[in-house]
């Protein structure tokens, strides 16, 4: 008796996992900041903006489904481009975190502080920077950092997006 072989996952399918395991990654976030009075620094707030990145051109993606390879690696490398910025701002995050008290960054100003008075450009460059705040370590799971669990969310994301461009 033969056995039919497990079908890969269909493009849109995939897709469709991408925009609601990012949309949970958001849920969880906001459910953190505002149940447990968790407020995001510069660095989770960018993460946060790379994973709905991410989420949203895997949920245009899942709608648009093109059938062509070229189309489907469009949507990928875009999707990867968004989970390598989480990757870095994240793997960032978790250096500062992992710094000694004497060596972690001065505190900075606030969000809103920085984009009204200084050039994009410039509090573009302090928000990646990190400042003290972003070194605080206020809730953990397993043993992990929220940016710990972020970097591991986006090289799982990644890693489904490079499969997917690789997919036949």
């Amino acid at each position: 008796m033969n056995m039919p072989a497990c079908l890969p996952p269909s493009p849109r399918t995939v897709n469709v996992l991408i925009a609601f395991g990012c949309a949970g990654l958001i849920v969880t976030a906001l459910v953190l900041q505002q149940k447990l009075g968790l407020h995001p620094c510069p660095l989770c707030i960018t993460q946060r903006i790379c994973v709905m990145v991410v989420g949203l051109v895997a949920l245009v993606a899942a709608v648009h489904n093109p059938v062509s390879k070229t189309g489907l690696r469009v949507y990928a490398l875009l999707q990867s481009v968004g989970a390598l910025a989480g990757i870095g701002v994240a793997g960032r995050h978790v250096w500062i975190q992992s710094l000694p008290e004497d060596q972690v960054p001065a505190c900075g100003p606030g969000l809103k502080f920085m984009f009204d008075n200084f050039p994009f450009m410039d509090a573009l460059k302090l928000l990646l920077k990190g400042d003290g705040n972003c070194a605080v370590v206020d809730w953990t799971f397993l043993g992990l950092s929220i940016p710990a669990w972020v970097l591991i969310s986006c090289i799982g994301l990644l890693a489904l997006n490079i499969w997917q461009m690789a997919r036949r």
